[in-house]
This record gives C-alpha cells, sequence and structure tokens, in this order.
C-alpha cells in the first residue's frame, strides 16, 4: 500500500483505558507490514511511564512502544506533551523531550495555546512519514474541555483526520457510550468520525446483536469490529492498568512490589510477570511472605518516602530484609533504600529525610534537573544474585532528579548492593528487560525454595500476534477505505 501524501487517522475514544493505544499499535503494525511509512503521534499524554530516546529526550512509552510497532525510532515528537503528574493537583510538564516546568492544572490550562504552537511544529517534524496514526486521550467528548483539549479536539480540527472511536464493552454501556460520544462532539469535528470498533469483549459477538447496525444507523459510522478481551506481551501505558494484573503463571514464586503513590515506570517488573506472580501491594496492605519485594520508581521521592514510613510499610521492607528476602530498588525506590535523602526543596519539602538504610548511599537533590539517558553497563556486583551474572552487559535508561553516591556500585558507576548481595539498587529502568537478570534473581529464589528453575516463555513478535489478531477481528478492508 502506498500513499502519495501524508494521510493521517485518528483514534479516539470514548472514556479513559478503552484501548486506543493497543489500537493505535496495531495499526502501526499493520500499515508498515504493507510497506508504509506509518508514525505514531499523540499529542498530549498524561502517564507517569515514560521512555528516553536516543537523543536523551523523555516521552511517554505509549509512543515509543507504537513507534517500534511501525519499525521506526521512537522521536519525542511522536509525543511533544508529557504531563507526570506529582500530586496536589502539580504536574511536570516535558515538553519536546525536556522538562518545561512544574504547573497546577490551572496553570497549565491557561498556555494550551502556547503548548499547542509546540504540537504543531512536532506535527511538521514528522510530516514526511507517508502516514500518521493519531491517539487521543482520555474521553473525547469532555465538553467542558473542548477549547483546551489540545489531545483530542484541537488537534483533531487542526488535521482534520480520518476519525476511529473506540468502546470498551467491558464495564458496560457500550452503545451509549458511542453514541453519547459522538453526539457530543462539535459539529465541526463529528463528520471526521467515519468508523467505529467495540473492544474487550469476553463471550460471543453475535449477542451483540443488532446493536452495531443501529448504532450505524443513528450515526452513519461504520461497524469495523469487536476485539476480545486478551492480554499480551507488550507494556502498559500507565498506572490503570495496574487494575487489571492477575497474578502470574507460577505461584510457587511471589513477588511483591510496593505500590507507591506517586509510582512510574512499573513496566519495569512486567517481564517478571511472565515467569512469576507479581503482585502490587498498597501501603496499608499486609506485605505477606514474598519471595521477593521490590520498591519501583515514583514521581517524587521524597513524599513517598514519607508515606513509606508512616504507613508501617518501611518496617514491613525492613523485616523482610532481615530474613533473607531479597530487596530491589529501581530509581526513586534505590534512593530509598539509602541511609538518607537531602533535598533544597526540589522533589519534596525541604530537609534530611531518613531513608530505609538498607544499602549505604545517600542521595541529593540540589538543582531542577534531570538525568535521560540510555546506557549499557557491566554487572559488577557480587552476591548470590548479581554473582550469576557478573561481568555481563545489561542495557537500560535512567530517568531521574538527585545525584546519588554509593561505596559498593551494582553495574559499574551505577546503583549499590550490600554486603550479603541481597539488597541490590540501582538507577536502571528495563532492568529486567535483560534476560540474564530475570534468569540472576529467578534462579536465586527458585534454588533458595528448592523448586524447578522458571522457563522463560519463548514468544512470537507481539506486534505481529496484535496485528494478526487486529485482522481476524476487524473489518480492514472498509478501514482501508476510510484513509484511501
Amino acid at each position: 500500500m502506498v500513499l502519495s501524501e501524508q494521510q493521517r487517522i485518528m483514534v479516539l475514544g470514548c472514556a479513559s483505558h478503552v484501548g486506543k493505544s493497543i489500537v493505535v499499535t496495531a495499526l502501526c503494525r499493520i500499515f508498515a507490514k504493507r510497506g508504509v511509512d506509518v508514525v505514531p503521534f499523540k499529542s498530549q499524554n498524561m502517564s507517569l511511564n515514560s521512555w528516553v530516546t536516543r537523543e536523551g529526550g523523555e516521552m511517554g512509552i505509549a509512543q515509543a512502544i507504537q513507534a517500534w510497532a511501525a519499525g521506526v525510532e521512537p522521536s519525542v515528537h511522536m509525543n511533544p506533551i508529557l504531563l507526570k503528574p506529582k500530586g496536589d493537583a502539580i504536574s511536570q510538564v516535558v515538553v519536546q523531550g525536556k522538562p518545561f516546568a512544574d504547573v497546577s492544572a490551572g496553570d497549565y490550562y491557561m498556555s494550551v495555546d502556547e503548548m499547542m504552537e509546540f504540537v504543531l511544529d512536532s506535527v511538521q517534524r514528522l510530516s514526511s512519514h507517508e502516514l500518521m496514526v493519531i491517539e487521543g486521550a482520555g474521553g473525547a467528548a469532555e465538553i467542558n474541555l473542548y477549547e483546551r483539549d489540545i489531545a483530542n479536539i484541537r488537534i483533531a480540527r487542526a488535521l482534520k483526520p480520518t476519525i476511529i472511536l473506540v468502546g470498551d464493552i467491558e464495564r458496560g454501556g457500550v452503545f451509549a457510550s458511542l453514541y453519547g460520544t459522538w453526539m457530543l462532539l462539535p459539529e465541526d469535528i463529528r463528520p471526521l468520525v467515519k468508523g467505529f470498533i467495540i473492544n474487550k469483549l469476553r463471550g460471543d459477538p453475535t449477542l451483540l446483536g443488532d446493536g452495531p447496525r443501529m448504532i450505524e444507523e443513528l450515526t452513519g459510522m461504520q461497524f469495523l469490529g469487536v476485539l476480545p478481551h486478551t492480554r499480551l506481551n507488550i507494556p502498559s501505558e500507565d498506572s490503570v492498568s495496574i487494575e487489571d494484573k492477575r497474578g502470574g503463571p507460577r505461584a510457587d514464586v511471589d513477588i511483591a512490589v510496593i505500590r507507591l503513590p506517586r509510582i512510574s515506570n512499573f513496566t519495569d517488573f512486567e517481564p517478571l510477570e511472565r515467569v512469576a506472580s507479581v503482585r502490587y501491594v498498597d501501603l496499608h496492605e499486609s506485605l505477606g511472605s514474598p519471595d521477593v519485594v521490590i520498591l519501583p520508581g515514583t514521581k517524587n521521592t521524597v513524599d513517598d518516602l514519607a508515606q513509606l514510613w508512616s504507613s508501617g510499610m518501611a518496617e514491613r521492607v525492613l523485616e523482610a530484609a532481615r530474613k533473607g528476602i531479597p530487596v530491589i530498588g529501581i530509581c526513586g525506590g534505590y534512593q530509598m533504600l539509602g541511609r538518607r535523602v537531602v533535598d533544597v526543596g526540589v522533589e519534596g519539602k525541604a530537609g534530611i529525610h531518613e531513608g530505609l538504610g538498607l544499602l549505604d548511599v545517600s542521595t541529593v537533590f540540589d538543582a531542577y534537573e534531570k538525568r535521560t539517558v540510555q546506557v549499557e553497563k557491566t554487572i559488577t556486583g557480587d552476591g548470590p544474585i548479581l554473582g550469576r551474572v557478573k561481568g555481563m552487559k545489561v542495557r537500560g535508561y535512567e530517568i531521574h532528579m538527585g545525584k546519588t553516591t554509593s561505596t559498593r556500585p551494582a553495574f559499574e558507576d551505577d546503583g549499590c548492593i550490600s554486603e550479603d548481595g541481597l539488597v541490590i539498587g540501582t538507577y536502571l529502568h528495563g532492568l529486567f528487560d535483560n534476560a540474564c537478570m530475570v534468569d540472576a534473581l529467578m534462579g536465586h529464589v527458585c534454588e533458595k525454595k528448592g523448586i524447578p528453575p522458571v522457563c522463560r516463555p519463548n514468544d512470537d513478535d507481539p506486534f505481529d500476534e496484535l496485528a494478526r489478531l487486529f485482522e481476524e477481528h476487524i473489518d480492514m478492508d472498509k478501514l482501508y477505505s476510510m484513509i484511501a
């Protein structure tokens, strides 16, 4: 398939978490396999799961995933505005890959015209690609936000793409959602909506009866098909996805990830979900008897560290460590495992904040500067976990503020490891995307418990699997005709 000039197709949703990202990902892979130079785009994303490009720019991980599906290198221009919530109605605004400011929702809305200029600049920078697949944000019919909705209405008004509307049947009311969303769209946007998809069906699509035909007659949209509820080995977009997680393939290996209030980049642990039972534990819940405890990244180390102590979870983690249970900290979790965090007011309340003291490190926040870089390191730590893979290379990426000094690095000049080798901290996001680290951790746990070793599954390319599923259930002829 060859397009003579850049075409644009936009995926809007009736609400958040209806499956817009996965539809865009599928379309990127399908068109790429047909020889189309396709690029994903989302003007504004709100997520604490982010990615670092080769150039060191920060973007939403969903658009990085979509770029991989399209076979192109992720670029910050695929997601020019990234909002990273910090709490108390404050978000860090990342513009074209770089931190712009920490602002309240009200102040941000005052700047949407300025943000729209950045968005259109990024669109122009991607204009050489044949096809742009645009993802909207949240629900498209937020009538109180239309004039400042740069993620849906304003970008649709500027680019006039062919629009597909996605509804989620899992929580009921899908036909009302589809019709109501279409009906509430501005009059100049509504004619751009050409088709609709129903997502997350658990059952027989024939049970929908005449519903799809009736929506077609009411709206003039074409029914493209029904996607089944499924789980694919594709990283999650944001923290809403945590609610959908259910155990794992091996109940005999229990990994507890502490669900910090401002948890970020929890996609770090999704590779472990394929070999163990991974559960996300709220601060006020019992920790139980896990085989591994993980402190994840956070958008605000100081405030989440305070809540870790006040909730009693810090003591529960310390008790697990005293029992010889491995404790691993990534990024903000690594900072918390140290002796102290010193903040001059960059992250949160200024002062010296007591860490868990499991690692001999200290962290200082003394400047509004963020390190964003892809890295490759050699494993230099010893002990029952890292000693298994010492000397091997691992790849990852860093996204953090603060500087940490360590006396016992785990990965060359990064991280720290305890004397017994059972407490490990690192700034490397994506650590468990390295098979050697999964094997090392699971090897230690299985050996300690006297159970058979974990076998990592050899999956097909998840993007090809998604594309096959999409083409099986969606009328592609109708879809192609919409943009031809």
